[in-house]
C-alpha cells in the first residue's frame, strides 16, 4: 500500500479546486492547471484538503493513487507558488538574452540559437550567464530547462556548456604525454 497516497493535500489560501468526475482543475495566482485522473483512482475534497484513494474493489491501484497524489500536490504547489529551474552558462563567449517570447543563446556555434518560449513558461536572464525558467506546471518547466540544456550539455574535460545551477559535472583528467 502506498504511504504517499494516504497523506492528504492541504489547499493553501487563494487556490480553488474543482473536481468533476475524473477531471480535476486547480486554479491559483500563478495559473490554472487541468488533469484527467486515472479511472482506478478516486479523488475527493473535504474541509480544505484533498484525499486520494483507490476506487472500490481496486486494491492493486495503491501505486497509481500515490502517483496521482504526487501529481495533484505538484499542481497545487505550482498554482500557488510556482516552480523555477536555474541554468548557468559556462564558457568564454556563452551568452543568453531573453527578448520577449524568444530566448537568444550564443553557445559557441557559428550561428545564434533562437528558442521560442512555450505558453505558460516565463524565461528571465538576470545576467548574461544565468537563465531562470519558471511556470506553474512542474513537468513543462523541467522539459523547457532540459531542452535549453540540450543545446550544449556540459562536457567532461573543461566543464563548458549549459548546466543546471545545482548540477555537479564529473570532470575527466586530460590526456597525458
Amino acid at each position: 500500500m502506498s504511504r504517499v497516497a494516504k497523506a492528504p493535500i492541504a489547499i493553501p489560501q487563494g487556490v480553488s479546486i474543482e473536481i468533476a468526475g475524473q477531471d480535476v482543475t486547480v486554479t491559483g495566482t500563478k495559473g490554472s492547471l487541468n488533469w484527467l485522473v486515472h479511472p482506478t483512482v478516486r479523488v475527493s475534497q473535504d474541509a480544505g484538503e484533498i484525499r486520494v484513494a483507490p476506487a472500490e474493489g481496486q486494491d492493486a491501484a495503491w501505486a497509481m493513487a500515490g502517483t496521482t497524489r504526487a501529481l495533484l500536490n505538484n499542481m497545487v504547489v505550482g498554482c500557488s507558488i510556482g516552480f523555477t529551474r536555474k541554468l548557468t552558462l559556462i564558457g568564454v563567449g556563452y551568452r543568453a538574452q531573453a527578448k520577449g517570447e524568444v530566448l537568444n543563446l550564443t553557445l559557441g556555434f557559428s550561428h545564434p540559437i533562437d528558442y521560442p518560449v512555450p505558453a505558460g513558461i516565463t524565461i528571465e536572464t538576470p545576467s548574461q550567464t544565468e537563465i531562470l525558467v519558471s511556470g506553474a506546471d512542474k513537468q513543462r518547466v523541467g522539459q523547457v530547462a532540459s531542452e535549453i540544456r540540450g543545446f550544449r550539455p556540459p562536457e567532461p574535460y573543461k566543464g563548458k556548456g549549459v548546466r543546471y545551477a545545482d548540477e555537479n559535472v564529473l570532470r575527466k583528467e586530460a590526456k597525458k604525454k
